[in-house]
C-alpha cells in the first residue's frame, strides 16, 4: 500500500559551479554498440496481444496515484515520507559518484525525492544523451501518428521517395522503430562512415536493403537516422523544430535540444543535449501514459505500444526505440553486430528480478532514463563512462531504486 505523500514544496536550487564537459570521440564504435546492446496500423502498430515476450503491460501510474506535474520547477518530497529509504539513496549515490556520474535525479509520483550533482555540474548543465535521443525520436513519431501525419504501417517509401520501387519499399515506419528493418548494416558503415558523413540522412537513406524486414534484429543507427526524412516529409517540419513545439515546450524541457549534422539534418539516432531534470520530465510523461497536466501530448495507445510490449519476437527487450524488461529472446551484441541467431539468449530479461513493466531510454556511457510504473518512480543518470570496476548501468540503478522502496 502506498503511503500518503507529504505536502510538496518547491525544489531547492541545485548547487552551482562550472560544468566540465567530456570530449567524446564518436569513433568509439564498439563502446557505442556495447552500451546500446549489451546493457542488456493504428496507434498500437503490430498486434498488441501476447507474443513470446509475454503479454502487453500498461505503463500508466499505479491506481490511486494522484497526478502531480512539475511546473517551471519540480515539487520536492521527503524520501522517508514518500516510502523510500534515504540511506539506500546515499548508497546508490555513492555508486553513481564512483562511476563518473555528473547527475542523478530520482522522482516519485511527480516530485523530486533525491537529486545529486558532481564534477562541477548543476541542474542546468546540459550534455550529450547519445542514444536516449532514439526514445525522443520514437515519441515524435507517435505524436505525428496521433496528428494524422503518418501511420506506423505506412511504407517508409511514402516519405522517402527514393525507396519507392526498390526492395526498401517493403520497410514500414514500424520496422524502423523496431530495428528489424533489414537495412544495410556493418560496424564500419554505421559507426564510421555514417557517423562521419557530412549529410548523415542522405548517407543512411542511400544504403542498401540486403534483407527483407522482420527477419533479423540489428541495432542500426543508420536505419534510425532515416526517420529524419520520414518525419520531415510527414510533418513539414525539421524534427528539431517539431520536437521543440510538440514535445519539449509542452512538458517544460527547456534545456533540451536535438542537434543537427553538418548539412543541417536533425540527428534522430543521437545528439540530444539535455539535463537529468529534463529527462525526468520525459520519463514522467511516459509513466503517465503520455499525459501532461491534463493534456495528452502523445496518445496512451502509442506509449503502450512503444514501452509496454516487445515490438519484435527477435528481441524481447526492445519496444519502439525503448528498452524493455520483457522476458523472451534477447539480442546479445553478436546479434546487433552480425544478425546471427546464435548470438541471442532464448529466455532472459534485461534485469532479472525487477518488475516486467520497467523500461528504459539508454545511451552510450550509461546515460539512463529508468521508469518503474508499478512504483511511480522515474530516475535519470548522466555522466562519463563508468570504470568496469565501478559499473552503473540500468541494472545497478534499477536494483538500487527498488531496494530503496519501503512501502511495497
Amino acid at each position: 500500500m502506498h503511503h500518503l505523500r507529504p505536502d510538496h514544496r518547491p525544489r531547492r536550487a541545485a548547487p552551482q559551479g562550472p560544468f566540465r564537459r567530456r570530449a567524446v570521440a564518436l569513433a568509439l564504435a564498439t563502446a557505442v554498440l556495447a552500451s546500446a546492446c549489451s546493457s542488456g496500423a493504428e496507434a498500437g502498430g503490430r498486434d498488441a496481444g501476447t507474443t513470446e515476450a509475454g503479454p502487453s503491460s500498461t505503463t500508466a501510474a499505479p491506481t490511486g496515484d494522484p497526478a502531480i506535474y512539475p511546473g517551471a520547477e519540480w515539487a520536492e518530497a521527503d524520501p522517508a515520507a514518500s516510502g523510500l529509504d534515504p540511506a539506500a539513496f546515499d548508497r546508490l549515490a555513492a555508486q553513481a559518484e564512483a562511476a563518473d556520474s555528473s547527475c542523478l535525479v530520482v522522482t516519485r509520483h511527480g516530485a523530486v525525492v533525491d537529486e545529486r550533482y558532481w564534477q562541477g555540474s548543476d541542474a542546468e548543465s546540459a550534455q550529450e544523451a547519445f542514444s536516449v535521443t532514439k526514445s525522443i525520436t520514437s515519441t515524435l513519431v507517435g505524436i505525428a501518428q496521433d496528428e494524422g501525419d503518418l501511420a506506423l504501417d505506412d511504407s517508409a517509401s511514402r516519405y522517402i521517395p527514393s525507396w519507392a520501387g526498390t526492395p526498401a519499399e517493403a520497410v514500414t515506419v514500424e520496422d524502423l522503430l523496431s530495428n528489424d528493418s533489414g537495412r544495410e548494416w556493418s560496424l564500419s558503415l554505421d559507426y564510421g562512415q555514417m557517423v562521419n558523413a557530412t549529410d548523415q540522412t542522405a548517407f543512411a537513406v542511400g544504403l542498401g536493403q540486403p534483407r527483407p524486414p522482420g527477419q533479423e534484429w540489428v541495432y542500426n543507427n543508420s536505419a534510425i537516422q532515416t526517420l529524419d526524412e520520414v518525419l520531415t516529409t510527414a510533418t513539414g517540419q525539421e524534427p528539431q523544430d517539431y520536437a521543440r513545439a510538440r514535445l519539449f515546450d509542452r512538458i517544460g524541457m527547456d534545456r533540451s535540444e536535438m542537434t543537427t549534422d553538418a548539412a543541417g539534418n536533425t540527428r534522430t539516432f543521437m545528439g540530444l543535449q539535455t539535463t537529468c531534470l529534463d529527462l525526468a520530465r520525459f520519463g514522467y510523461l511516459m509513466l503517465r501514459g503520455g499525459e501532461w497536466d491534463g493534456e495528452q501530448v502523445v496518445s496512451r495507445q502509442y506509449v503502450e505500444a512503444a514501452t509496454g510490449r516487445s515490438s519484435t519476437e527477435l528481441n524481447a527487450a526492445y519496444g519502439y526505440l525503448w528498452w524493455l524488461n520483457r522476458r523472451g529472446q534477447l539480442a546479445d551484441p553478436d546479434v546487433a553486430t552480425t544478425g546471427a541467431p546464435d548470438g541471442a539468449r532464448p529466455d532472459d530479461q534485461m534485469v532479472p528480478g525487477v518488475p516486467d513493466d520497467v523500461f528504459w531510454a539508454l545511451g552510450l556511457f550509461d546515460q539512463i532514463v529508468a521508469v518503474i510504473p508499478s512504483e511511480g518512480i522515474v530516475a535519470t543518470r548522466m555522466g562519463g563512462p563508468p570504470d568496469p570496476e565501478t559499473p552503473f548501468s540500468q541494472t545497478e540503478l534499477t536494483e538500487g531504486l527498488l531496494e530503496a522502496v519501503t512501502d511495497r
